[in-house]
């Protein structure tokens, strides 16, 4: 029952795929989403090894024990070094991360994407985001972590991992790849979406909303989103937006074709 299943699934995705690639054969050309697959899937890979493994830690016990010690030891640095400069950036950060600022954002990405026909960078920076989307609940409910206490900004629901932090790397940094053609320009703009997620990050942990551990694994998290979903979507880009041979070109017998 469950390998039928699995068929099925598989069949429903390759059906899918290939109707994605005649969608975007009707379009303008695109070309591949990612310049080098292979070093771009090994970063991806690190990416998602090093998320793994920030949540089997806060997974077991022990070394989550290890890591609230220095989680509060944080939490005490950020409340005695506190200003009011940097409170009221980091409740600007925090208002960025909201819901009623990435929605609109997305939105806005989604229609651009799809009235230019960028069909496969649509895909990237859909399934991206749809994927953080379902992560974020889902582990947010396994884990139920506590949040810190004294958070300087209202807060709901449990705190590993940052769901903000989740939402702006994952957001800008697929935006990027979706948006900006493979080369210099685009690694320029990934080390600038790459310093505001950071900065989403640490505004989270500054203003008591999260742990410091909270924020780096949702950091983490959408990073890796991001980028698997972008290696997916170019390797099936790469295998399904291949342009057919001309008919006249089919119809002549392999012996005639020197």
């Amino acid at each position: 029952m469950r390998a039928g299943c699995g068929m099925s699934w598989l069949g429903v995705s390759r059906l899918g795929l290939s109707r994605l690639g005649a969608w975007a054969r009707q379009g303008p050309p695109e070309p591949p989403l990612l310049a080098a697959p292979r070093r771009d899937a090994v970063i991806a890979a690190v990416a998602a090894a090093l998320t793994a493994a920030a949540f089997i830690a806060a997974a077991d016990n022990a070394v989550l024990a290890h890591i609230q010690h220095l989680d509060d030891a944080w939490l005490r640095l950020m409340v005695s070094g506190r200003t009011a400069p940097v409170t009221e950036i980091a409740k600007v950060f925090n208002v960025l991360g909201l819901v009623y600022v990435t929605f609109p954002v997305r939105v806005a990405v989604i229609g651009y994407l799809g009235f230019r026909r960028r069909w496969w960078r649509l895909a990237a920076f859909g399934s991206a985001v749809l994927l953080s989307e379902i992560l974020i609940g889902t582990l947010k409910g396994a884990y139920d972590r506590v949040r810190p206490p004294g958070s300087l900004v209202a807060t709901s629901g449990a705190s590993f991992p940052s769901g903000h932090s989740i939402a702006a790397s994952v957001t800008v940094l697929a935006m990027v790849i979706a948006l900006v053609p493979a080369g210099p320009r685009r690694v320029a703009w990934a080390f600038a979406a790459a310093i505001f997620a950071v900065m989403m990050a640490a505004s989270r942990a500054y203003l008591g909303a999260h742990w410091l551990s909270d924020a780096i694994a949702g950091l983490l998290l959408g990073i890796s989103c991001a980028l698997i979903t972008a290696s997916a979507v170019d390797l099936a880009q790469r295998r399904y937006a291949r342009p057919a041979a001309p008919a006249a070109e089919q119809s002549v017998p392999s012996a005639d074709r020197r």
